[in-house]
């Protein structure tokens, strides 16, 4: 598994989606509304609202000169507008070959939360969310200059000059969150042995230091700050700062702090020890988790080529709300 939404993020932002503060229907009562085109009508999408949509299209898919939305179901809820954050599922597909290449788990029905704010995402992205209707399926075509830019995206094998398809089911806009902490601000708890060690900068920024030891081969978890509010429950929706280590090479694959915005995801949706870390933990806290592969990516095979299969990863995540 894997963090579906942090594919999705405007270059240079968080890989996340992050918690909106803003309450449904707070945008402008205009909708600007992204019409539909000779691309978005190409699209061909079938099935029922919630459940797995089947898409075609022909490859390879020219891209529009600005993106191009069609609805497919039109739902009768809430207009959806700048500043609400919505849950959905979703499905992206390249245009250049009709690969789906990232989305959310139609199967379990689980929805994610997305900000509709084109300073965090990708602006196709949402250009497609915006005035559409709750209870609505559209699809989107997003060309370069509203997506990965010139330079694609490796991660996903989108090309410079690839279109990509967005299909979204709005299940519905999500009540505004709590506020959420700037940092971990738990107790600090006793130091675990044979755990990385883990210093924090005046923001509350780690610099984690792994051992020259054999990694772990069960999951390790450790409490490093223990905050005093909710606890997290399997499910929830959670907005966390984070730094992801390789125990191998000891270097940083992902982190969050840099970038500015906290990460908000669903703890269904991330790799079984990242969820592990999370539920059961209380916000406020800060956890040092180290994730063997099985309950991370996997072993590497031909089958599953992902730069992290195979290898044991250390991640230090700050708990700062939920939903």
């Amino acid at each position: 598994m894997r963090i579906a939404t942090s594919l999705i993020v405007t270059a240079g932002l968080l890989a996340s989606l992050a918690a909106c503060s803003a309450s449904p229907g707070s945008g402008s009562a205009d909708c600007a509304t992204t019409p539909s085109g000779s691309a978005s009508s190409a699209i061909t999408v079938t099935g029922d609202f919630l459940k797995a949509p089947k898409v075609d299209f022909s490859i390879p898919l020219a891209a529009p000169k600005t993106t191009e939305r069609s609805v497919i179901i039109k739902g009768d809820g809430a207009v959806v507008h700048q500043g609400d954050s919505v849950n959905v599922l979703f499905s992206i597909y390249s245009g250049a070959n009709s690969a789906d290449i990232a989305g959310t788990d139609w199967a379990t029905g689980t929805t994610t939360k997305l900000p509709v704010d084109a300073s965090q995402f990708l602006p196709g992205i949402v250009k497609t969310l915006e005035c559409s209707t709750v209870g609505s399926r559209v699809v989107g075509v997003i060309p370069p200059s509203d997506g990965f830019g010139e330079t694609g995206s490796t991660n996903l094998g989108v090309g410079a000059t690839d279109a990509i398809v967005f299909v979204v089911d709005i299940e519905s806009i999500s009540p505004p969150a709590e506020p959420v902490l700037p940092k971990a601000d738990g107790v600090d708890q006793p130091l675990v042995d044979g755990m990385p060690t883990v210093v924090l900068d005046n923001a509350g920024r780690p610099t984690v230091t792994i051992p020259d030891t054999a990694a772990p081969t069960e999951l390790k978890l450790a409490v490093l700050k223990k905050g005093g509010g909710a606890v997290v429950a399997a499910g929830d929706n959670v907005t966390v700062n984070y730094e992801g280590l390789n125990w191998a090479t000891k270097e940083i694959f992902d982190e969050s702090w840099s970038r500015g915005t906290p990460a908000n995801f669903n703890t269904a949706q991330v790799i079984a020890g990242f969820t592990q870390a999370l539920v059961g933990q209380t916000v406020g806290s800060q956890v040092i988790v180290v994730i063997p592969p099985a309950l991370g990516y996997g072993e590497a095979s031909d089958a599953n080529t992902n730069a992290l299969a195979g290898q044991t990863l250390v991640f230090v995540i700050d708990i700062l709300g939920i939903g």
